[in-house]
């Protein structure tokens, strides 16, 4: 028996490790689950290496299935010790709130919720975790787990040099908790993660099978780490991780994180991200080989990811910047959207005053000296704001600051300067 659903998520390389492949196929062929993925609120935002999960069971809700979606208030409390070689640094309260509040409305932008038979929930484990005592804890699940199985983990196995506490020790018997919470109070049947999660999803399987008659079915599936074609970490830019907050990265720095993906990896960027079909995607693969010049694949792309995070006005507000940088047509663009453009090109600060162009020039070290400065403004080299400057007894004043606050310089044709006023 073929499930449709999981040849999509095969052909899409989003399929590393699966428990009993043959009854996860029969199950879904057969009706339809409720399945979940969880998310610790280690921050107040995502970035992109935290939603393959959430795209793919995204993709189980498509085709008809229920998402439950865990936020973990308990467990990010604890600390997941997956990928780390140090402890982590535990978390307030009051930081965990903050950060759970940030998560569920970047969820809320990927799934769809309401009053259908296959809405998303959202559920937090500190509900039913917190209510359990110690005791509880360790009489109900604690004597379900052997150690010695515990220390076959990857996740703790690797850590045991380095040490790791009994806090972040019984991390997976907490995630266990939750598989289990879920299966008996939403019918959860399947849990889907990173590759990193498997020793926890695993966990959770056995606690379901030693709390339930040997007829309870439940199971896993974990997706690949992202990795590009030439080794360097997915995800991450000269400014660091492309986060899903428009604060921390604008849809204008997401936009083009996507549109200068690789010719190597787009394809397969466009198979795990993307919800376009499979006959789409290889028509871009083939334009990827005939006229890789074009980059239609990588515009496709920073387009359906970009819609899909900070939705359809960020994107053409991102595509706008796009093609004003590209025409060298500054004019468009607001004073934010200016601010947004330029926010990594050099940056200088000096005094808020009226100055003659070929000393600011020199001050700011856009040009390297005061005869160097006259040239290019003579020369038509030097534009503010948009606006060619050739005139070298110009004052730059009030007029040319944005926002009371920045002026953008640009001297020959690509090269973009900031000067902030102080």
């Amino acid at each position: 028996m073929t499930n449709a659903l999981l040849e999509d998520l095969k052909w899409r390389g989003l399929i590393y490790q699966q428990t009993d492949e043959e009854g996860l196929e029969k199950l879904l062929s057969g009706e339809k689950i409720s399945l979940y993925v969880g998310v610790d609120p280690t921050a107040d935002s995502m970035h992109i290496g935290h939603i393959v999960p959430l795209l793919t069971l995204r993709r189980f809700q498509q085709a008809g299935h229920k998402p439950v979606l865990l936020v973990g208030g308990a467990t990010g409390m604890i600390g997941d010790p997956s990928g780390r070689s140090t402890e982590r640094q535990l978390l307030t309260k009051e930081q965990i709130e903050k950060n759970v509040n940030g998560l569920k409305k970047q969820m809320e932008r990927i799934f769809e919720f309401g009053d259908s038979e296959n809405s998303a929930i959202l559920v937090n484990n500190y509900e039913w975790i917190s209510q359990m005592n110690v005791i509880d804890f360790l009489r109900d699940y604690g004597k379900l787990i052997n150690v010695n199985y515990m220390l076959a983990k990857d996740t703790i196995a690797s850590r045991l040099e380095s040490g790791i506490s009994f806090t972040e020790f019984s991390y997976t018997l907490l995630q266990g908790i939750d598989f289990n919470y879920l299966y008996d109070h939403y019918n959860v049947r399947l849990q889907v993660g990173g590759s990193d999660q498997w020793g926890n999803i695993t966990t959770g399987l056995e606690i379901i099978r030693k709390t339930h008659n040997e007829e309870a079915k439940a199971y896993g599936i974990t997706m690949p780490l992202v990795t590009k074609a030439d080794g360097t970490k997915f995800g991450k830019t000269a400014s660091g991780a492309v986060w899903l907050d428009p604060e921390k990265t604008s849809p204008y720095e997401f936009y083009q994180f996507w549109i200068n993906t690789a010719d190597a990896d787009v394809v397969k960027y466009l198979k795990i991200f993307t919800f376009l079909r499979k006959e789409e995607i290889e028509a871009l693969a083939v334009s990827v080989e005939e006229e890789p010049h074009l980059r239609k694949a990588q515009k496709v792309l920073a387009e359906e990811m970009t819609k899909l995070i900070h939705g359809e006005e960020a994107l053409e507000t991102a595509k706008r910047i796009t093609d004003a940088l590209f025409s060298g047509n500054l004019k468009s663009l607001s004073a934010s959207e200016m601010r947004d453009a330029f926010k990594d090109v050099p940056t200088a600060e000096i005094a808020k005053e009226d100055k003659n162009i070929v000393d600011l020039l020199v001050e700011a070290n856009i040009s390297p000296s005061k005869r160097q400065a006259r040239e290019d403004v003579a020369n038509g080299a030097i534009s503010i704001n948009g606006d060619k400057v050739t005139d070298v007894n110009y004052i730059v004043g009030s007029k040319d600051r944005l926002d009371d606050e920045f002026t953008i310089i640009r001297r020959g044709k690509k090269k973009y300067h900031m000067v902030k006023y102080v």
